[in-house]
């Protein structure tokens, strides 16, 4: 087994609702994690844990051909990845002969069974000891399927139903002694629901986000959608990067909800190097899996998240993930509760700037006229602030190409914080 590098005074390991690990980054349920070849080289590769792609009841699930569809960039990168590949394929005998096999194999990674079985007791009573018996640290409930399974009465049919899910919640946690986790949804409308419901059930974690109901593009000569099978095509499930300012939101709604105090978040969504990683762990999640950055680059990309999560807790201090975990929580708010009178201006460094043009085209077309286009006598161009136009909204340096070319500076003022709350405005601001 391979030896794990650590830096000085920087543990990456990690215990998640009772769930040891070597380090918080584990392979989300899905086909990387389909049978014990891939989990074994996962691990192999550095991986601190798997979730065992989602188990079924015999018969197997039948998958179509094709799964995978994504949205691109301009120069064909990836920003979001489809699938409407349901859960594993393969016998629930060979599938648990080989969790038994591989935990055995490697008892210092951290290993999950997800499951999904009809919405029947019976059914979550008959398939709990068999999971149990194999060793596995733990399960993650799938409620969140969003194509194929809802309409056999599984995944997001349940994950949008809080009844059922602290129902079945109860369940696992009634014919199941180890943790359980519940994997949630994002296709509702309120995140902080279905948490509660999880929580009231006994679950002792959540993992968020499920994959996004989507369609990414039509095959405009054949107006079909892709992934076409025949065809045909429905929507399917979307991850990637372009997912993770959703799941970031949704993280932090149940990190910061009172009713949810204390429920460990694992973080999944859009996570594909360690700064992502480092986001989701300050909003409140103890480990991180990772699906379509592994998929699309492979095993090895591990190495990287440890080093670089390692190196920057180094810099900042951080001797394990639990320092810091959380940490922007607090300066996480509804709306009405911010500065109303906080003010920033960008700033253009002179020294720096192309004079493309981009921010004065996207400030005088689209946004506020803040920014002047100076002609000197030669034809060169400049651009400068016009500060008393500014409201600071940031859209120029979104638009600017070079990093750190424009500032958005805090301006000094005599006036006190006021929220949208404690403006006399307000007909509907809350009481001291």
């Amino acid at each position: 087994m391979k030896a794990f590098a650590k830096k000085p005074d920087v543990d990456l390991s990690i215990e998640f609702a009772g769930i040891r690990s070597p380090n918080p980054f584990w392979l989300a349920s899905a086909p990387p994690t389909d049978k014990a070849y891939n989990v074994e080289r996962a691990y192999e590769a550095g991986w601190g844990g798997v979730v065992w792609k989602t188990l079924g009841e015999d018969p197997a699930a039948v998958n179509v051909s094709s799964r995978y569809s994504a949205h691109f960039g301009k120069n064909r990168e990836v920003l979001g990845f489809n699938n409407i590949e349901l859960i594993t394929d393969r016998s629930l005998e060979i599938n648990l002969r080989e969790i038994t096999e591989v935990k055995k194999r490697w008892p210092d990674r951290a290993l999950i069974v997800s499951l999904m079985v009809p919405c029947v007791e019976e059914s979550w009573k008959a398939i709990l000891p068999l999971v149990e018996a194999t060793g596995a640290d733990g399960i993650e409930l799938n409620l969140g399927c969003p194509h194929g399974m809802p309409e056999r009465g599984m995944g997001a049919a349940v994950g949008q139903n809080p009844d059922l899910i602290e129902q079945v919640t109860r369940w696992c946690k009634q014919y199941y002694s180890k943790p359980v986790i519940v994997k949630l949804t994002p296709n509702i409308t309120d995140i902080r629901v279905p948490a509660r419901a999880a929580m009231r059930g006994g679950a002792d974690a959540v993992s968020l986000i499920n994959t996004i109901n989507s369609i990414t593009s039509i095959d405009l000569d054949n107006m079909v959608a892709k992934p076409t099978v025949g065809s045909q095509s429905t929507h399917g499930g979307y991850c990637g990067a372009a997912v993770k300012p959703i799941a970031m939101n949704m993280v932090a709604e149940i990190a910061r909800d009172p009713e949810t105090q204390g429920l460990p978040i694992c973080g999944i969504g859009g996570i594909s190097n360690w700064r992502d990683a480092a986001e989701f762990a300050a909003l409140g999640a103890g480990a991180m899996q990772v699906c379509t950055a592994a998929m699309l680059h492979g095993f090895r990309i591990v190495e990287e998240m440890q080093d670089g999560l390692a190196r920057w807790m180094a810099e900042k201090g951080y001797r394990s993930l639990a320092e810091f975990s959380g940490k922007a929580v607090a300066n996480t708010t509804d709306w009405k509760y911010l500065d109303m009178n906080f003010q920033t201006i960008a700033h253009i460094d002179q020294d720096t700037c192309i004079q493309c043009g981009r921010c004065y085209i996207a400030c005088e077309d689209t946004s506020h006229q803040s920014i002047a286009k100076l002609i000197d006598a030669s034809g060169a161009r400049r651009y400068e602030v016009i500060e008393e136009e500014c409201v600071g909204c940031n859209l120029c340096q979104i638009t600017c190409p070079v990093e750190d070319c424009i500032s958005m500076v805090p301006q000094p003022s005599d006036k006190p914080y006021m929220s949208w709350n404690e403006d006399p405005r307000n007909p509907f601001r809350e009481s001291a």
